[in-house]
């Protein structure tokens, strides 16, 4: 569920998967900065491949920052019951819990930061991973 813009996990939604939705709730302010997140988890602002790595890692599912094209070999092949990881070489974005975790705002074109959005967006192109187990 969203609700101005603060993500909330359904009740029987794994810890983990609470984790990585209240950890983006922190960030969703956060303005688009290129390169941003990749250092450290924490930054001034963040891109694709920061925003997402900082789910994952507040979900105690990744270690450090990747950038996107490192999606392409994270987890197991295929789309997932709770976490999508969605990449490409330039992109990346994450449906968590149905919710999509992005840093584009395909409404208005233009990269705003890290974002909560009911709707989807085309994977054509994108590879689907997911964390094993979810």
């Amino acid at each position: 569920m969203l609700r101005h813009g603060v993500a909330y996990a359904p009740a029987n939604a794994p810890q983990r998967v609470k984790e990585a939705i209240w950890a983006v709730n922190s960030i969703r302010h956060k303005p688009y900065h290129w390169g941003g997140g990749h250092g450290s988890f924490y930054d001034s602002g963040y891109d694709c491949s920061g925003a997402v790595p900082y789910a994952l890692h507040f979900a105690g599912l990744l270690g450090q920052p990747l950038p996107s094209s490192d999606f392409l070999r994270y987890g197991d092949y295929g789309r997932g019951r709770w976490i999508t990881v969605y990449s490409r070489h330039g992109h990346t974005f994450a449906m968590i819990a149905g919710l999509r975790l992005d840093t584009t705002d395909l409404g208005h074109g233009g990269d705003v930061g890290p974002r909560w959005y009911t709707e989807g967006r085309s994977t054509w192109g994108f590879s689907a991973r997911h964390p094993a187990g979810l």
